[in-house]
Parts: C-alpha cells; sequence; structure tokens
C-alpha cells in the first residue's frame, strides 16, 4: 500500500513538473519579446534619441500608475464592465443570430449583407449617434462595445456549424435524431472550437470599442483617461492608459482561453497542449 502511494506521489511530482516546463516554454518567448520592448523604449528616453515630452521613460509611466494606482483602478474597473457586458450580450446574440442564418437559408441571406455592412461602418464614425440617441453614460458605451465585438462571434459560430461532417448529420438522421437533438449532440459541440476562436477576437474587439464609446460619451473609464491626457499633453498619463488598457485586453484574452482549456480540453490536447490540460 505505501508503496502504491509512493508511486501515485512520484507521478503526480513528475506531472507537475512536465505542467511547469511546458508553461516555461509557452511563455518565455512572450516575455522576451516584452522585455526587448521595454528595454528599446528605456534606450529611446535614456539616451534621449526622442524627447521625454514625447515619449516617457518606463519609468516614469510605472511610477504615475503606482502614484495614482486608485485613480487608474476606479477607471481600469469602468472600464473592464463596458467590456465584459458587452462582450457578453454580443456573445448572446452572435451566437442566435448563427444559429438562425445557419438554420434558414432565407435569413442568411437577409441578415448575411446587414453584418456585413454594420461591420464595414466605422464605429468610432457613429459613435456619437448613441450619444445623441441614448444618452451620455454606460450605455452608449456598452452599444459600442457590442457592435465591435458582435462580428467576429457570428462568423465564427456560423463556420463551426457548417463545419460539422454531412455524412455524420445523414447517419443522425436515419437513426432518428430530431434536428433539435442533432444541433445540441452534433453541431454545437462541433462549432466550439471555432466559436472560442472568435471569442478571443472579440473579446479584445470588445476592450477597443468600449474605449471608443467612452471617447464620445463618458466622463470616466480608460477612454476617458486618455482623451484627458491627449488634450493636456500629459504624455506619462497617456502612456499609462495605453498600457493598462493593453493589459486588461490580455488579462480578457486569457480569461477566455482558460475557459477553452477547460471546456475544450480535447481540442487543446489536439494543438499539441496535452501535457497541460490532460493531467
Amino acid at each position: 500500500m505505501k508503496g502504491d502511494l509512493l508511486i501515485v506521489v512520484q507521478t503526480v511530482t513528475i506531472r507537475d513538473r512536465d505542467r511547469l516546463g511546458e508553461l516555461a516554454e509557452r511563455s518565455w518567448r512572450p516575455f522576451a519579446l516584452l522585455a526587448a520592448c521595454f528595454g528599446i523604449w528605456w534606450a529611446l528616453t535614456e539616451f534621449e534619441v526622442v524627447p521625454r515630452y514625447l515619449v516617457p521613460s518606463p519609468g516614469a509611466t510605472l511610477q504615475l500608475i503606482a502614484d495614482k494606482a486608485g485613480y487608474i483602478t476606479h477607471h481600469t474597473l469602468v472600464t473592464g464592465y463596458e467590456t465584459v457586458l458587452g462582450f457578453v450580450i454580443a456573445v448572446v446574440v452572435g451566437v442566435a443570430a448563427a444559429v438562425l442564418m445557419v438554420a434558414s437559408a432565407e435569413v442568411e441571406k437577409t441578415l448575411y449583407p446587414l453584418l456585413l455592412f454594420a461591420q464595414v461602418v466605422p464605429k468610432i464614425a457613429i459613435a456619437p449617434l448613441f450619444v445623441v440617441w441614448l444618452g451620455f453614460g454606460l450605455t452608449p458605451r456598452i452599444v459600442v462595445a457590442v457592435l465591435i465585438a458582435f462580428f467576429p462571434v457570428v462568423i465564427s459560430m456560423v463556420t463551426g456549424l457548417k463545419s460539422v461532417d454531412p455524412e455524420m448529420l445523414q447517419l443522425a438522421s436515419t437513426m432518428g435524431a430530431s434536428p433539435a437533438k442533432t444541433f445540441v449532440k452534433i453541431r454545437f459541440p462541433a462549432s466550439l472550437p471555432f466559436l472560442f476562436s472568435g471569442l478571443k477576437v472579440a473579446v479584445t474587439l470588445a476592450v477597443t470599442g468600449a474605449v471608443v464609446g467612452e471617447f464620445v460619451g463618458g466622463n470616466d473609464g480608460l477612454g476617458s483617461i486618455i482623451l484627458q491626457a491627449n488634450g493636456n499633453l500629459d504624455t506619462p498619463m497617456l502612456f499609462a492608459g495605453l498600457l493598462v488598457m493593453s493589459l486588461l485586453g490580455v488579462v480578457l484574452f486569457a480569461a477566455v482561453e482558460f475557459a477553452e482549456r477547460l471546456l475544450l480540453p480535447w481540442h487543446a490536447s489536439r494543438r499539441g497542449d496535452a501535457v497541460t490540460v490532460t493531467y
């Protein structure tokens, strides 16, 4: 009994080491690139290749973030709330629209051109209209985030639902499966890898949409910080806002990717991440 327990403990230890090794193997390149970018940024300011009133040093930017942590945190939470809410609405509406388009060719022919037209129209150009129609506050910003994040969700979901092998659908039909059961058991599970690919794009676009909405209709949020800093020529605050906004996008992207690994471990293992997710 003790020998079996020792073997199990050793096996778990080996697997944990494998996980850490795999994580280090995947992570060192992005961190190395990020460090190189910060090094170039530091060199440009330290040797005054670019005037510091145009490009502040990394130290000055990070010091500003530390000094005004409460102020920046408040505005980050506002943007994060708008982003997450807009993203969730875009997912719900996008998935529903994709299901309708796949279920009916007539609906697809009707909706697809409208979706394409809505995607082509620059959101920064129509964002002021939402302020006029909906007033100042969270609503117009969330609407802009929804509009920007909606398209990749729809396209990825439609692609996923149409990716099912027709022979599998015919087999399910001959075995008496109803369209609803075929959707739940075959079409929807097969579409999830495509959907998550679209979600990772959509969540980063939702951050952009929320910030764009804040540019034209808000007194809080990271977009407001960036706009005020730009008007005051406060480049350290401008860079701080951009840095925090980028970090917010990375965190949300990582959250969606974690959900994908949690819900679709078989898909992650197929991409070569078996050591990370299958133990």
